[in-house]
């Protein structure tokens, strides 16, 4: 009696069970090492002394402008106005001083009044913080920061 010995087919399939098991190990591996890829500039920010400013809303809106040749203009109006120059100021401090009586004149007819920064580009940050703080001690309590749309 002879047994007849079966012949196996070959398994045409792919065992994938190995690459399953590289695939998670490779993301364990990056969902580890991608929180320490930090990365960054350093940057020294300047210091002004300042508070921090409310919030609320206003109807006049007092525009400011710093060219890069940091000297100041400004316009008074009921809304932005980047184009048009009421008057200019060649340093921070008289600035500051315009802007004070410009407050003082709002407040006496009874009316708020919204400020906006409008710096060059080129102007350093500095310059603009230190605006900002000017602006304070004018009795500015809220201020906006202007930019143009890439």
């Amino acid at each position: 009696m002879a047994r007849i010995r079966q012949k196996r087919k070959p398994v045409a399939e792919m065992n994938v069970v190995p690459y399953i098991d590289v695939m998670l190990v490779l993301l364990v591996i990056f969902m580890v090492t991608a929180p320490m890829l930090n990365q960054g500039v350093k940057v020294d920010l300047p210091q002004v002394s300042s508070d921090v400013l409310p919030q609320d809303n206003n109807s006049q809106v007092l525009t400011i402008s710093i060219k890069k040749d940091k000297t100041y203009y400004w316009n008074m109006g009921s809304e932005v106005d980047t184009e048009t120059v009421q008057d200019k100021a060649l340093t921070l401090d008289q600035m500051t001083k315009a802007v004070s009586a410009i407050m003082n004149q709002s407040r006496a007819q009874g009316k708020q009044t919204q400020v906006f920064i409008r710096g060059d580009k080129s102007v350093d940050y500095g310059s603009v913080m230190q605006a900002m703080g000017g602006l304070q001690q004018a009795g500015v309590g809220n201020v906006g920061l202007i930019t143009e749309a890439p």
